[in-house]
């Protein structure tokens, strides 16, 4: 053993113990293995921060901001409701999600798969009242055993036919790896759905604790193409109940009915009052295709631009004519307006001036939200506030500041009065909507504590299909290899910015950057480890010490083996390292060569013991407030079923 091997292996054995403590954070411990291995002269000063230049690197960041982009646009939403039954348990919820992204591994990139489903399994969690890593593993672990079922389903199934094809045997065909990947990925798969997922450890995801509310009231307009146009009140609330939203009043022709019967038939145009925790309101929307009524409707912006311009009110004719209705005449009261400290200038009471006034105003608002990115915000209303016992069309929260009070939330008590009319009183939580300064300036003025920044969907069919095309275009350019992966999802990324799929505001916010960071760090370190030969070393030592002439015996180590360094180093470079040792070991034994490929193949991609093993475990390490030592709980029993099943299956289906 060298020098540089030993010194590899006390850093990576320190590395591993750190992680295991857990008294260091994660990127902490990675980045001091990194510069250890610098400082030991194991990886070139000036490549020091090339991990954070690899396509896995970069590939990890692209898929968390496409994720963001079906997350925000809603078409997380409707994939859930089409996949997950409405009333099912934990366990059946967490097999159809896990069975899907099994399924979809086998025929797209696995990492492409696990990002498609993230959001879909952090909504699920919420609604089964689970902390989002006991969904959020399974997910990512089946969607690592659908990999292994296709050629394309994973790089070391490519790798490993390339190896086939330099031996002279020609390469794997495409569903050449399904016999023992398919019985692996039906065995672990109902192992994760029906007994696994209660072993993950519950964690609460890092800053994912908010100011608690009671649910809030708000208004949603039933479009002419919703799903709730003709349905009866008890037909909503009953798909409502799924969301946890309840129909608590309803408004036609500007008359609220407080007690409408359950009977009564709902109509285009309508506007149904709903109470909903401020979380379920965007599946609320969604699931029957309403839209906020004080929010902007896409088809009321110009090119598109779902909650912009706001100041430019094009809605519906009866309601558009109210509002100039009422505004018309708070401008007659401008002296009362002054009076109540307001700050409107009391001459040029001519309603021309005024008109025109406005209309300044407007357009300013628009011109300003284009140039600033939209934000759901929740003040909390002070006892002294300037606006308590105020109504939002007595302040004037569109002309004045341009932005929109989505919904109240009152503790223990409800109004009568519509949104934009009800009094404001002192305790209320106010869920806003417009640009973060114009927010931030209205909460100063109007004596408001900011509680959090809300990510609320408001859902818009059009972004949901953006949202949905753009990940799969970025997926099908990568799987038929027009761009490398990295370039591929780097381009939806940029895709997504330009039509605002993902504001650009945000685009930074949706990476978690401590996941990058231990990745970047880490994958030198694997480099390191790869090219002083330890790896080979620790791998040949275990075949020609343990196996001694055994065929069966080697056959299971080469797996165990591939299996052990697939979880400490990337899996791409696991299967290089040992392919070439599997041929080597077949041809001394002289045996079918391609049972110990697949062993490779099946090795490589079985990693389960720790976040850095494959990039689906890195993923979900910040979703699933996850740490290092968590994986192994599941992982560790996983991959010895996946032993127990893949070693007779290779012994049937290749016959050494």
């Amino acid at each position: 053993m060298t020098t540089d091997q030993m010194l590899i292996l006390a850093i990576l054995t320190v590395t591993v113990a750190m992680f295991l403590w857990g008294r260091w954070r994660h990127d902490m411990v990675a980045m001091g293995a990194l510069l250890a291995c610098v400082l030991a002269g194991l990886v070139p000063a000036g490549e020091t921060f090339a991990g954070f230049g690899h396509p896995a690197v970069i590939t990890v960041a692209c898929v968390l901001v496409l994720s963001q982009g079906l997350y925000n646009s809603g078409a997380v939403d409707a994939l859930t409701r089409t996949v997950i039954p409405g009333s099912a348990g934990p366990t059946v919820t967490i097999a159809a999600l896990t069975a899907l992204a099994a399924l979809l591994s086998g025929f797209m990139n696995n990492v492409g798969a696990l990002a498609l489903l993230m959001p879909v399994a952090i909504q699920v969690a919420s609604r089964q009242s689970l902390p989002p890593g006991k969904v959020l593993m399974p997910l990512a672990f089946g969607s690592i055993l659908g990999g292994m079922t296709t050629l394309v389903g994973t790089p070391p199934n490519l790798i490993v036919a390339g190896f086939r094809e330099q031996s002279g045997a020609g390469a794997f065909g495409m569903f050449d790896f399904t016999p023992v990947g398919l019985a692996v990925a039906l065995a672990g798969v109902a192992f994760v759905a029906l007994v696994g997922w209660r072993l993950v450890p519950a964690r609460e995801r890092a800053g994912a604790d908010s100011f608690e509310t009671a649910a809030y009231l708000t208004e949603a307009r039933v479009p002419e193409d919703s799903k709730a146009d003709g349905m009866t009140l008890n037909q909503i609330e009953t798909a409502l109940e799924r969301a946890g939203a309840q129909v608590v009043g309803l408004v036609r022709n500007e008359v609220r009915v407080t007690a409408p019967s359950a009977h009564r038939l709902v109509r285009a145009g309508d506007i149904l009052v709903i109470e909903a925790d401020v979380e379920a309101l965007a599946e609320a929307l969604s699931g029957l295709g309403l839209k906020l009524e004080e929010s902007k409707r896409p088809a009321e912006e110009e090119e598109g631009e779902e909650g912009e311009g706001a100041g430019k009110d094009e809605g519906a004719g009866k309601r558009r004519k109210g509002d100039e209705g009422e505004q018309a005449g708070k401008r007659d009261k401008a002296g009362k307006s002054e009076k109540a400290g307001e700050g409107e200038k009391a001459g040029g009471s001519e309603n021309g001036e005024r008109n025109e006034q406005r209309g300044q105003d407007e357009g300013d608002a628009g011109d300003k939200r284009r140039a600033d990115e939209i934000a759901l915000v929740e003040l909390a209303v002070l006892p002294a506030a300037a606006i308590a016992g105020r109504s939002a069309s007595d302040i004037e929260l569109r002309t004045r500041y341009g932005i929109n009070l989505l919904a109240l939330s009152r503790q223990g008590r409800r109004s009568t009065a519509r949104l934009r009319t009800m009094a404001i009183r002192p305790g209320d939580v106010l869920l806003m909507q417009g640009p973060p300064d114009s927010l931030a300036q209205f909460a100063a003025w109007a004596g408001c504590v900011p509680l959090a920044e809300r990510s609320l969907r408001i859902p818009s069919r059009r972004k949901a299909i953006m949202a949905s095309a753009i990940m799969a275009a970025s997926i099908a350019v990568a799987a038929f290899g027009l761009l490398p992966a990295a370039a591929s999802f780097a381009l939806g990324v940029l895709a997504s910015m330009a039509l605002r799929t993902v504001p650009p505001r945000q685009v930074y916010e949706a990476v978690d950057w401590t996941v990058i960071v231990l990745l970047a760090a880490l994958i030198p370190v694997a480099g390191a480890m790869e090219a002083t030969g330890t790896a080979d070393l620790i791998a040949r030592f275990l075949l020609e010490g343990v196996a001694q002439g055994h065929a069966v015996l080697a056959l299971g180590l080469i797996l165990v083996v591939t299996m052990t360094l697939s979880d400490l180093m990337n899996n791409a470079a696991t299967a290089a390292v040992m392919c070439p040792i599997a041929l080597g070991a077949a041809g001394q034994l002289g045996v079918n060569p391609d049972a110990f490929l697949m062993a490779v193949a099946i090795g490589a991609s079985c990693a389960f013991l720790t976040p850095i093993g494959h990039q689906n475990n890195t993923l979900i390490l910040g979703p699933g407030g996850f740490r290092f030592g968590d994986y192994w709980r599941l992982g560790l029993p996983l991959e010895l079923l996946v032993v127990a099943v893949s070693l007779p299956m290779l012994l049937i289906v290749w016959q050494i």
